[in-house]
């Protein structure tokens, strides 16, 4: 038998930003927490790395306008029990046809969440960023004060930091291979691989990324549909003399293109005189053997760039990039379950965040934490993430305008 320093109230498998702010939620409650990761601590094989994420209350779909404004409180308080910030205030702006149908269900979803917004014109637009961003005609853009910026290592490190003062054990590492059921006594056994120890827990949550359907074809038996992708980001340079107009803590903002491809950035913060334009996508990959690299072919990137920004921007060709993984399901949409079968509500899965989850962190870890210490969540409708979706309709939840 395991001493009594392998037992803990909860066991959180993958220490990337989804699983340390569940730590931090957890052992904050007062509740024994493990937290286990397969490689070092702040890693850059996953998806929590970097220097930047967007934060936006602006969804097409309803159910994450909340969400996105309780992760916005949920931000601040974290930031004030850690004494420094993650967290950058900007505005957002989001572009497209004014035909096209996921601006215009952003409209709809921004008057039922009743988050304030303003629709412009092209030439408002040009007004309104004082000419530093052009739309073409035919286009509209969506203005709002919720958007931002969130220093993602920085936030992994808080989280963790902050499991770290509320008692929680954090190991690197340490890679799980195997979650069994403790037949005797309830709860599971969680294995480590690469020394054998293991690790007993009443309930376990799995927060892996782009290991998710691996994890869990091994641990319960079937197939999540969730698909890594290897993404580049990519930072260009701001022309002598305009930097200022594309920082961070001015009026330029975060922003998002409803074209092909689809488009986005944020002002210029963590390099000095550079600013982020990617698209929003990649190559399929898995995660244990990525090419790391290339990314997408840059042309329509540095077309849309050119035209969008003026020519102020340096459009001949990213001067710095960074690779990322998306673990996407079908419709985009999380995956926050148990998952079942004989583990019942014992091991709780939080995955499949297809490349806009970050922001949401801190209520998913939230969520994840009342998942496995209630067996419920209060406040979030978590039928739109639920497993039993696919069994439903192999693509998920219904959209019109994916």
């Amino acid at each position: 038998m395991e001493s009594f320093g392998h037992e803990f109230d909860v066991i959180v498998v993958g220490a990337g930003i989804m699983g340390s702010s569940t730590a931090y939620q957890t052992a904050k409650r007062g509740h024994k927490t493990l937290l286990l990761e397969q490689f070092d601590f702040l890693h850059h094989r996953g998806s929590s790395h970097g220097e930047s994420r967007t934060i936006r209350a602006t969804y097409p779909e309803d159910y994450y306008g909340p969400l996105v404004l309780e992760s916005y409180d949920l931000w601040l308080e974290a930031q004030s029990e850690i004494g420094y910030n993650v967290y950058f205030k900007a505005q957002h702006f989001d572009m497209g046809q004014e035909s096209n149908k996921t601006l215009q269900t952003i409209v709809t979803s921004c008057r039922k969440n009743e988050i304030g917004y303003r629709l412009l014109n092209r030439e408002q637009v040009e007004q309104e960023y004082s000419g530093r961003i052009n739309i073409p005609e035919g286009w509209v853009g969506v203005a709002t004060e919720h958007g931002g910026v969130i220093k993602p290592t920085k936030a992994v490190s808080m989280f963790q930091t902050l499991a770290l003062q509320n008692g929680a054990v954090l190991r690197d590492n340490m890679e799980v291979v195997e979650i069994k059921r403790d037949e005797v006594r309830g709860g599971v056994w969680v294995g480590v691989g690469n020394n054998g120890e293991r690790f007993w827990g009443k309930k376990c949550v799995v927060t892996v990324g782009a290991w998710t359907k691996k994890l869990v074809k091994t641990v319960g038996g079937f197939e999540l549909p969730i698909q890594p992708l290897e993404t580049t980001v990519c930072y260009w340079r701001i022309k002598e003399g305009h930097e200022a107009g594309f920082a961070i803590g001015g009026d330029f903002p975060t922003f998002a293109s409803y074209g092909v491809p689809h488009i986005y950035g944020t002002p210029s913060l963590e390099y000095p005189g550079l600013i982020k334009v990617a698209v929003h996508g990649g190559y399929p990959c898995d995660p244990d053997k990525r090419p790391w690299g290339p990314g997408k072919p840059l042309a329509p990137l540095k077309e849309w760039i050119e035209s969008t920004f003026s020519g102020v921007v340096d459009s001949g060709g990213p001067v710095a990039t960074q690779l990322c993984m998306y673990s996407m399901t079908p419709d985009e949409d999380f995956i926050i379950d148990f998952i079942g079968g004989e583990f019942g509500k014992d091991v709780v899965i939080g995955g499949g965040f297809s490349g806009h989850g970050f922001k949401l962190s801190p209520v998913v870890g939230r969520v994840l934490a009342d998942l496995a210490l209630s067996g419920e969540a209060k406040g979030v409708e978590l039928k739109h993430f639920s497993i039993a979706r696919f069994q439903e309709n192999p693509q998920g939840n219904v959209k019109d305008y994916l």
